[in-house]
């Protein structure tokens, strides 16, 4: 994206866009250090971890003690100091319980936004600012407000497909987008998802849709509800400010959400944990940590309202084990989804999220348009029963 005054960061490499002619710079999406998955190089673990040599199998037999039985007395202190204890203890878990602070009978979903439950308040209206218009006639804008979550400014950056006119009575689904660690939400337009989009809509491969590139937080949780980081409530409120904002159709099965890295990572565990919210969801180049736990308590609601998505990994990737995306797409599937994987070649960088980028939005967009199109059947269908 060109003209966005945005400085380019981390390691830079060259590459080129499908549909692009000119060579790009792009960014690694992040870096660990050293660190790599367990079996990456053909270094597999073979055998159970055992104890050292020195840790005797069988503890030795302790001698019995012959301490001398305390006074009457003091064994009353002690019962009755033990018993004050033990009830201090259980009035703290109480109070702590009663203000939701130990996680104890509280509700997996996440709240909308964090907003005080004594003090209702209204999500912002953004202000807006058209950043530039293409050869195709899709436009880029940027879009600010004070998020009620972060409780400081939030932003994202819109695509309005071709022809977009607000107020002309056409509604579009969305597609949202997380970037990866230490990203900027403009890295998918540096790996040319402008292009893409304007030439499948072009092409009547995918409907005309808005993209949402939602710029997060910095770190290696940047997506996740942290101590006093409450990004994933952060996707949510943008969802609700975007559908109240621009002519949507606010519906799950319009909305699609993926993203790269981390925000592979972010976009699977939004999804699982608001599986009301989005219909199509995908990882590129992503990792599922802890999240089979989250997968088998949706079973019911996965197989009720259904779901679409693809993951996918890089052969040459030391960051996000490509081994986990076909085994955790078997996992969806067995819950009800329509799950598909892919290894391609590249390495963990935006290279190979750009080269592929084309594909996955078609997949996407085609959901998107069979879902919106049953929709509006069976809406026709019960106005006429």
């Amino acid at each position: 994206m060109q003209g966005l005054g945005l400085a380019p960061f981390g390691r830079s490499i060259t590459c080129m866009s499908p549909g692009v002619k000119s060579a790009r710079s792009q960014a690694w999406l992040e870096s660990l250090g050293d660190w790599t998955w367990p079996g990456q190089h053909g270094r597999v673990a073979t055998a159970d971890v055992l104890p050292p040599a020195w840790v005797p199998s069988v503890p030795p037999a302790r001698e019995p003690a012959h301490a001398q039985p305390l006074p009457a007395g003091w064994q009353r202190a002690r019962r009755a100091l033990i018993a004050c204890l033990l009830l201090a203890l259980a009035l703290v878990s109480g109070a702590l319980v009663f203000h939701r602070q130990l996680g104890i009978g509280s509700s997996v979903r996440l709240a909308s936004a964090r907003i005080p439950a004594s003090k209702p308040t209204l999500l912002p209206t953004p202000t807006v600012k058209v950043l530039g218009h293409d050869h195709a006639g899709s436009s880029i804008a940027l879009a600010e407000y004070q998020s009620v979550s972060l409780q400081h400014s939030g932003s994202y950056y819109l695509y309005l497909p071709p022809g977009y006119r607000a107020g002309a009575g056409v509604r579009y689904p969305v597609m949202y987008f997380l970037h990866g660690k230490e990203q900027s939400a403009t890295a998918f337009l540096e790996a040319g998802l402008q292009e893409d989009l304007d030439s499948l809509i072009a092409a009547h491969k995918i409907p005309p849709v808005i993209a949402v590139m939602v710029q997060g937080g910095r770190g290696s949780n940047n997506w996740r509800n942290l101590s006093h980081f409450y990004y994933q409530s952060y996707v949510l409120e943008v969802q609700e400010v975007v559908d109240r904002t621009l002519p949507t159709i606010a519906d799950r099965d319009a909305r699609a959400i993926m993203g790269d890295s981390m925000g592979a990572y972010g976009a699977m565990e939004l999804t699982l944990d608001n599986i009301y919210r989005f219909g199509v969801e995908e990882s590129w180049e992503g990792f599922f940590n802890g999240l089979e736990y989250q997968l088998k308590l949706d079973r019911p609601q996965i197989k009720a309202l259904g779901l679409h998505a693809f993951v996918y990994g890089a052969t040459q990737d030391h960051i996000a084990n490509p081994a986990e995306d076909y085994p955790f797409a078997a996992e969806l599937r067995s819950a009800g989804a329509d799950a598909h994987a892919a290894i391609f070649p590249g390495e963990h960088n935006m290279q190979t999220c750009g080269e592929y980028m084309s594909q996955m939005l078609l997949y996407a967009g085609r959901w998107l348009e069979k879902d919106q199109t049953a929709g509006t059947a069976s809406a026709s269908s019960s106005a006429h029963d």
